[in-house]
């Protein structure tokens, strides 16, 4: 039988050859929010795997939406020539579509990378004043973040349009907005970290009012055959947080707006979160978003092995799997899953000679 994984799928007009999706994996190696050699290694080498699609990592619209100072970012001219040099060079060698998730850290913002620790930098180290919808830091000892006002909310909104023109002249095939993991848009979503008083806080419609606003505006200032999806955690795995009726509330709110795919995740928001790791542990969240919305469904989290993966996609469970650290490890996952899965994926010609001598169609020709 046809494997389901590597069934073709349109994403409005970005067409991808298969189900394998190469989640956002932040690097810590750029250089004042510029693409370095380190990206074009990177992206390069994952462009090589077979996947259907490729995200490129948390992309920073402003400097201080930087979760560290050695974060991506695509909010200047030099961000924007450095980026495209990278895709310039990997473009010549492969034909993956490729995304970009575009976020802002907001109070998580202003740390060393995680080989460093991961703690706050101080003001003196590289470190900045953080934002957040409201004066809670994510940890007991983090300087308190400054609450946007009207200004900063609007000027963090033209940011992302401004990103998200960039994006599309870069010739990115799809963008993604971050509302997960505790950054900014997903501070706005949950009651743990959004405490305002006026619009934007308080009942659920007002809390998703900023991330729907953003959604929106990124949604306006890129072509219609770009698809635009959006990143969520589908709960804090903290009581009284965000959960997964209110993740489903905001995908059908999405939907409404005509978002191309949503991408379920979970957790990041607070420490107290406990969190029930195994295999594809956040597969039920993402069941229920497309049980509730028939969107298009990204699932992701620990899953490794090719038929946990085709399972996820021939049970409806969701649309595509995404692969980060798992793909980190084995850049050639997809080779093997199809290999494993009697399916054929695509390799470069430089690579053709390598394909095993008992499975002669495994490359596509």
């Amino acid at each position: 039988m046809t494997s389901q994984l590597f069934r073709p799928l349109a994403l409005d007009g970005l067409q991808l050859p298969n189900r394998i999706v190469i989640a956002p994996m932040c690097q810590y190696s750029a250089e004042d929010g510029s693409a370095t050699d380190w990206h074009l290694i990177h992206l390069g080498n994952l462009a090589l795997s077979g996947a259907g699609l490729l995200i490129i990592e948390a992309t920073a619209v402003e400097p201080e939406g930087r979760i560290s100072p050695d974060d991506l970012g695509l909010w200047s001219d030099e961000n924007e020539r450095a980026l495209g040099r990278v895709l310039d060079a990997v473009r010549r060698h492969s034909d993956m579509p490729i995304g970009i998730q575009l976020g802002h850290a907001g109070r998580k913002a202003s740390i060393h990378s995680p080989w460093n620790g991961s703690r706050q930098r101080p003001l003196d180290d590289r470190g900045w004043q953080t934002l957040a919808p409201s004066a809670l830091p994510m940890n007991p000892n983090d300087r308190p973040p400054l609450p946007l006002d009207a200004d900063g909310l609007k000027r963090v909104r033209e940011a992302f349009v401004a990103s998200a023109k960039r994006a599309a002249r870069l010739g990115l095939q799809m963008v993604e907005i971050h509302c997960a993991h505790g950054y900014l848009l997903h501070q706005f979503l949950s009651p743990l970290a959004n405490r305002r008083d006026d619009a934007y806080g308080g009942a659920l419609e007002n809390r998703l009012r900023f991330p729907l606003d953003i959604y929106e505006a990124v949604r306006d200032a890129v072509p219609t055959e770009i698809p635009v999806g959006v990143r969520v955690s589908g709960t804090d795995w903290v009581e009284g947080g965000w959960e997964i009726e209110q993740t489903i509330a905001f995908a059908q709110a999405l939907k409404a707006r005509g978002v191309s795919f949503v991408h379920v995740s979970s957790g990041g928001l607070s420490p107290e979160q406990k969190i029930p790791l195994g295999p594809g542990y956040q597969v039920p969240l993402a069941r229920a978003v497309k049980a509730a919305t028939a969107l298009p469904v990204i699932a992701v989290g620990l899953i490794t092995e090719y038929e946990h993966a085709e399972a996820i996609v021939a049970g409806g469970d969701a649309d595509m799997v995404g692969l980060a650290r798992g793909i980190l490890y084995d850049p050639r996952w997809p080779w093997h899953a199809a290999a494993h899965l009697g399916a054929s994926v695509k390799a470069p010609k430089q690579y053709l000679r390598s394909q095993p001598r008992q499975l002669k169609e495994l490359f596509e020709s």
